[in-house]
């Protein structure tokens, strides 16, 4: 059972990447956390006063009784990723959209504070200036990006139309320990693993597109600093600041699995239209309200990267 003496937090889609970082942040400052999973039992390991429950967010009903119960919401669930909302973007659409919707919905009814997880890599598209800040305009070319900003949108609806209590961050490209390689996003995951494999490391054009990476527990610590600091209905950018082409981050992979006896070879293909030239993220709006910095710098987080994917054995 929960106590009534602490504020109960669902984090829906806390049992990934992100929400093994993110739920014992949640922890320490005081949270009862609660994780919505769609996995019978959790990937990752978690802490043991957790409470987690096996199902979807659109799971309408499910949700109803979640909230209930929680003074508190943190969406990261999102059915697809960027590369495969190409494939369909009427799914990315379907499998996401109506039911965050409905979750703004009965957030609001319940006075539910809700932090929704945007994209900072994929709202803005092509820009003009970098670093980008939230006043930049917005106009993303993959169907991710454009479902994420509609999403956004939404949120500001409810919160005119019904008082939704709600936050929202737009982070950089995360990386660090337990990303999985191959999976449509995460470039350094799957970098440092095909070299391990010997694969050659595919970069479209001859320097790849230009990313601001983040490690991922700063990340987290961003979406709590978000959630216990931020002021209702703004947008926060949540990056380093720094931006790096992916022929950068295989040159500092190269050291980095050298010392392992692994050799990096690059495949260099035609660019693609979808990709956006580059992206970077001006953090000062999130820094200046919470007080919130990264902590981990790229080589720090690069070792760490790879120290815990040679454990693996991938």
């Amino acid at each position: 059972m929960k106590s009534n003496s602490s504020t109960n937090t669902l984090v829906i889609g806390g049992a990934g990447y992100i929400g093994a970082q993110l739920v014992p942040q949640l922890i320490a400052a005081g949270r009862q956390v609660t994780v919505l999973g769609r996995s019978i039992a959790p990937r990752n390991e978690l802490p043991a006063s957790v409470d987690y429950v096996a199902g979807d967010f659109a799971q309408h009903d499910l949700i109803k009784r979640l909230l209930d119960t929680h003074q508190e919401v943190i969406h990261l669930a999102y059915a697809t990723v960027p590369n495969t909302s190409f494939e369909n973007p009427l799914v990315d659409l379907l499998q996401n959209l109506p039911s965050t919707v409905q979750l703004f919905s009965e957030a609001a009814d319940r006075g539910v504070k809700l932090v929704l997880v945007s994209s900072g890599g994929t709202v803005y598209g092509e820009v003009d200036e970098l670093p980008i800040r939230e006043t930049h305009p917005t106009k993303p070319i993959s169907p991710y990006g454009v479902t994420k900003l509609t999403l956004e949108n939404y949120a500001y609806l409810y919160a005119a139309t019904h008082g939704l209590k709600f936050v929202c961050v737009r982070p950089a490209n995360a990386y660090g320990v337990g990303q999985r390689p191959f999976v449509g996003q995460g470039f350094i995951a799957t970098a440092m693993v095909s070299a391990m494999r010997g694969i050659p490391i595919k970069i479209f054009g001859r320097h790849g597109t230009i990313r601001d990476y983040l490690y991922v527990s700063d990340l987290a610590s961003g979406i709590v600093s978000a959630l216990l600091l931020g002021h209702l209905s703004e947008i926060y950018n949540l990056g380093s600041g720094i931006g790096l082409s992916n022929l950068e981050v295989i040159e500092a992979c190269k050291p980095l699995v050298h010392k392992f006896g692994y050799e990096v070879q690059v495949e260099n293909l035609p660019e693609r239209a979808f990709d956006v030239t580059a992206n970077v993220l001006d953090s000062t709006k999130l820094q200046m309200d919470t007080g919130w910095k990264p902590l981990v710098g790229f080589d720090e987080g690069m070792i760490a990267t790879r120290d815990w994917l040679a454990r693996q054995s991938v």
